[in-house]
């Protein structure tokens, strides 16, 4: 179909879910042969996994931009596309909460149980109470404060919510000049967050291999730094977008998706700012 004004609009055949899927093998295999094999062939996999990524990231956003822009999707595409965006948002949920549940289970579950044993004759020197060190680990440690960086973050994320919010309303009444400058105050503290992020694994005292706490901690965080990063690139797009007089007070559903998707990112951060930093 050429028009979506025909029906429901069908795009032709696309290489962008093969090329997608090839990134997130390459990814896969960074990572596996990063813990398993060593440095170099993992940062290998890791570097030409990003760049497929960003490769398909724009690609496909090209793509669907020329379809929208060229008129082809209808009300119909609009609502699709809402559903699609809501029921991705809720995988994402899933996949948090599967970590936060494990952080849970180790934390209440696994780690007093495992003090009710006499470890002292079993694993001399371990430390049973949270942050647990494991049983083969004798140097102590201190957790990641929660009032440093971590907090500082925290006001990073909040503002960045009020800014995407500010631009969206900017958005709706075609005020170009507040959403470009929300847009790009939100950018700039997504990567300020980044920045202090990475700041913040220098400096800990420990690391992904520091027992359970370690595990867990660098699981959470790190995963949420990698959707932190992909909605700062995300929002860029947009910005772009915005740049060259995209989007219309009526018709911006590509905005809220991705101001959708920063929101999660969000209540995210405050869930881990709780239970992984503070408690």
């Amino acid at each position: 179909m050429n028009s979506a004004h025909d029906g429901y609009y069908v795009p032709s055949p696309s290489k962008w879910p093969v090329v997608g899927s090839t990134a997130l093998l390459l990814l896969a295999l960074g990572v596996v042969n990063f813990v398993d094999v060593g440095h170099t062939q993992g940062f290998a996999f890791l570097a030409a996994g990003f760049a497929v990524l960003t490769y398909m990231l724009f690609g496909w956003f090209g793509a669907v931009i020329g379809e929208s822009e060229g008129g082809r999707y209808n009300d119909q595409v609009d609502a699709s596309f809402r559903w699609a965006m809501g029921w991705f948002i809720f995988s994402e949920v899933m996949f948090f909460a599967a970590f936060f549940g494990a952080l849970f289970y180790a934390r209440q579950l696994s780690v007093p149980t495992l003090g009710d044993i006499d470890n002292a004759l079993i694993w001399p020197g371990f430390k049973t109470a949270w942050p647990s060190e494991g049983p083969y680990l004798t140097n102590p440690f201190h957790p990641m404060a929660a009032w440093g960086i971590p907090a500082i973050n925290t006001l990073l994320l909040l503002s960045s919510g009020v800014t995407v919010t500010w631009a969206h309303w900017a958005l709706k009444k075609n005020d170009r000049t507040n959403l470009i400058l929300g847009l790009a105050a939100t950018i700039a503290l997504g990567i300020t967050f980044l920045f202090l992020q990475i700041h913040e694994y220098g400096e800990a005292a420990f690391s992904l291999s520091t027992g359970v706490y370690g595990a867990t901690f660098f699981m959470l965080t790190g995963f949420h730094g990698f959707h932190v990063t992909l909605g700062t690139i995300m929002l860029i797009v947009i910005l772009g977008r915005c740049i060259k007089g995209h989007f219309k007070p009526d018709h911006h559903f590509a905005f809220e998706a991705v101001s959708w998707y920063w929101h999660f990112v969000d209540v995210v951060w405050l869930g881990l700012f709780v239970f992984v930093y503070w408690l």
